[in-house]
């Protein structure tokens, strides 16, 4: 879950006076981070579009679920990545790019993050990606960060709500060799040593505890919807944006062009089935006073085994 090239504090503890063993992540892409604070810092914030609604049909052939002409949205979570990364471009100044993997119609959700503030964007789009599972799609999303640039911070939402498998993010990460921290409520901003390129401070929400982590830039966070409140899309932020030009990237673009490393190919799992949940609307009244009510759903939760 965990995974940083730094100091972690358990309710105020270092891990060495807490008895935890910590490791050092060597990031892997060859080169040096922005120093923060110089009005340079780079975030990269990764969106994804959803369906907005349960009501999706999925293909009997196939089995997977139907796209085209299915009513869609920014999937929950990034709205609060959004909001996290526009804050520390706030305080320490930079640039925030947004990037997404999908068809055509994501330029949807593109171009919602660039009317909230986003200064630039990136789809990435080639027939060649479908049928990607996590880690296929995990590998797309790394090359084309790769491709963007330096960057200083990566936040991603906690999870998607079509997929729900909260994988994406740490993957990317791993791929990428720099540290991570998911399931973030809580981001301090960065220490200010900033020799080695920065380190941010965040609180991770463990379920039973509550963790403090410290990890040198770059790194990524997941966050979740506690972390703060997203703002709105504004009108005049999109009159200002204009028509922006949105970057659109396929296979060739990116500096792996192995093709057995995408879409269906590349990836090691692939889902046996998905079909909707089965929906009953049957539908019972009653009448009568409030005791002969209370006590004839009494009987029928009990007869349902409900209770």
């Amino acid at each position: 879950m965990l995974s940083a090239a730094g100091i972690l504090e358990i309710d105020g503890q270092s891990l060495e006076t807490a008895g935890i063993e910590h490791t050092s992540v060597r990031t892997t892409d060859n080169r040096q981070p922005n120093e923060v604070g110089a009005g340079s810092m780079n975030i990269i914030v990764c969106i994804k579009q959803v369906p907005s609604t349960s009501n999706v049909e999925v293909d009997p052939v196939t089995g997977v679920l139907k796209r085209e002409g299915t009513k869609t949205k920014m999937n929950p979570y990034d709205l609060f990545a959004l909001e996290q990364a526009f804050q520390l471009r706030e305080r320490y100044g930079g640039t925030v790019a947004v990037l997404t993997m999908g068809p055509n119609q994501a330029r949807e959700v593109l171009y919602e993050a660039l009317y909230m503030g986003a200064d630039s964007a990136v789809l990435a789009s080639d027939r060649r990606f479908a049928g990607a599972d996590v880690l296929a799609t995990s590998y797309t999303l790394a090359q084309c960060v790769r491709k963007m640039g330096k960057y200083d911070l990566i936040i991603c939402g906690k999870q998607t709500t079509d997929g729900d498998t909260a994988q994406v993010g740490p993957e990317m990460a791993e791929l990428l060799g720099i540290p991570h921290a998911c399931n973030v409520i809580s981001v301090e901003g960065f220490s200010e040593d900033t020799s080695s390129g920065g380190a941010l401070v965040v609180k991770v929400n463990m379920d039973d505890s509550i963790y403090t982590l410290k990890m040198k830039a770059p790194c990524l966070i997941t966050v979740d919807k506690d972390v703060n409140t997203p703002r709105l899309p504004s009108y005049l932020r999109r009159k200002k944006a204009g028509d922006a030009q949105l970057l659109v990237w396929n296979m060739d673009d990116l500096p792996d062009q192995d093709e057995s490393h995408y879409g269906l190919t590349g990836s090691p799992t692939q889902v046996e089935k998905v079909f909707p949940p089965e929906v009953k609307r049957d539908r019972e009244c009653f009448t009568g006073s409030g005791e002969e009510l209370a006590d004839r759903l009494y009987s029928l939760l009990r007869e349902k085994k409900r209770i």
